[in-house]
């Protein structure tokens, strides 16, 4: 599994156009071969946070170069972010707890 945590600011003079391309980014990743889940998160404070969650490095990529998102990237630095910071983290184990009230089976090996 392969994280992008991404925090950002947004400009407020574009911030129109900006919730019109993040719409049609969020849809298209959820379209790539690999996606698992997308969320994002505001503070207070105005910093916004966006979990991305692909199942491999090569759908990743896939995703990190589609060009569509590579549009989106160029007008993110020319328009939308006045700072931003990416990480991208290989998830090497994770595990939780279902909600209340769905069965599991917890069968022991």
């Amino acid at each position: 599994m392969i994280l992008t945590i991404f925090r950002s600011r947004l400009r407020p003079e574009h911030l129109a156009e900006y919730e019109v391309m993040a719409k049609r980014m969020d849809d298209l990743a959820k379209t790539m071969p690999g996606f698992v889940s997308i969320k994002t998160f505001a503070a207070p404070d105005g910093e916004r946070v966006s979990l991305v969650e692909f199942d491999s490095e090569e759908n990743h990529q896939a995703w990190r170069q589609h060009l569509a998102h590579r549009e989106a990237q160029r007008l993110g630095y020319e328009r939308f972010y006045s700072e931003f910071q990416i990480q991208v983290c290989r998830v090497e184990r994770a595990h939780g707890m279902p909600p209340k009230g769905t069965q599991q089976n917890h069968a022991k090996t």
